[in-house]
């Protein structure tokens, strides 16, 4: 059994208690944020203590750390946990500048391997499975990789001008799997645009294409959108020399209708993340747990979390500069 503290209370955190809370090998047994109202709320719902600041956490008994803290926090979250002996899943992104990642993978050395950085999509069920069979042969050699996430509302303007902006906050989730699809990046072409204007007063864009050429030549493309009036859009395509395997959006049921008005009209994709990705969550975490049990390496690692930052850099600097950008 493996005893967890989670740092920081809000939506992320709640959802990695939740999984904690469910998984048979692992012990919800601390929660921390600066915050008191947050941290006892849910060390109340799930009968645990609760502390306001992360040193306790690092001296507590627990085996493992769920950072969901504010990225700013993260690469002293990382180290404070690792130097106390405490295993660590971390939140994406590892930073929000990508010279504090790269300090934060260096003063971890060997240790960077051990740190899993949580880009759950790698674990979401239909994802793996197309990542599978593409590994298995079944399209042939891969040529093109097709990655749509667009989500249905945007933050707000206060949480994008603190964010990275698009490409570091929402796109690197993407970033990271056309590297788990592709390989290694060698050069990004990125446009952004904006349909709201107070997006675009905050710095940031809120509609944004990015194609990526991998080191081998092949290409990748991402199309988001902050602006999504149907829902939370996750959908990719991986096409090859002998077909292509498509994801597409998940429904609470398979039931279609066929009217004199629609054909094949199916109810509304699942709401957001916390519905979307609740089994990637929870694969992501038996990952993390089984790789603690022998005391092993992780994937998505710090090193995948530095990579992803790079490509998201040189997407930042491409979409305001109007240029490629080669790594």
């Amino acid at each position: 059994m493996i005893r967890f503290a989670v740092i920081g209370a809000g939506r992320i955190g709640q959802v990695h208690a939740r999984a904690v809370a469910s998984h048979p090998q692992a012990e919800l047994a601390l929660i921390c944020d600066p915050f008191e109202d947050n941290a006892k709320k849910l060390a109340g719902q799930y009968g645990v203590p609760y502390v306001l600041e992360a040193d306790e956490v690092f001296a507590s008994n627990v085996d493992a750390v769920i950072i969901g803290s504010p990225t700013p926090l993260h690469v002293e979250h990382i180290l404070g946990a690792v130097r106390a002996g405490k295993r660590v899943l971390c939140e994406k992104p590892v930073a929000l500048d990508l010279a504090e990642a790269e300090r934060c993978r260096d003063e971890l050395g060997a240790e960077a391997d051990r740190v899993m950085i949580g880009f759950n999509r790698r674990f979401d069920p239909t994802f793996a499975d197309v990542h599978a069979r593409v590994a298995a042969g079944e399209i042939g050699e891969l040529q093109q990789f097709t990655v749509i996430s667009r989500d249905p509302a945007a933050p707000p303007a206060g949480y994008v001008a603190g964010s990275g902006g698009i490409f570091r906050d929402m796109t690197i989730h993407d970033f990271d799997m056309v590297r788990h699809f592709l390989g290694d990046i060698v050069e990004v072409s990125a446009f952004g645009s904006n349909s709201l204007p107070e997006i675009a007063e905050a710095g940031d864009f809120d509609q944004a294409v990015v194609v990526l050429r991998a080191a081998d030549g092949r290409v990748g493309t991402i199309v988001n959108s902050r602006t999504c009036v149907y829902g939370y859009d996750q959908r990719m395509e991986a096409f090859g020399s002998a077909g292509a395997l498509t994801a597409d959006n998940l429904t609470s049921t398979a039931v279609r209708k066929a009217s004199a008005d629609v054909t094949e009209a199916r109810g509304p994709i699942l709401d957001f993340f916390l519905d979307r990705y609740v089994d990637a969550y929870r694969l992501e975490l038996s990952a993390f747990i089984d790789a603690v049990l022998a005391d092993g390496s992780v994937v998505p690692n710090v090193h995948d979390g530095v990579e992803a930052l790079k490509v998201a850099d040189a997407a930042t600097v491409s979409a305001k500069e109007g240029r490629p950008v080669k790594l």
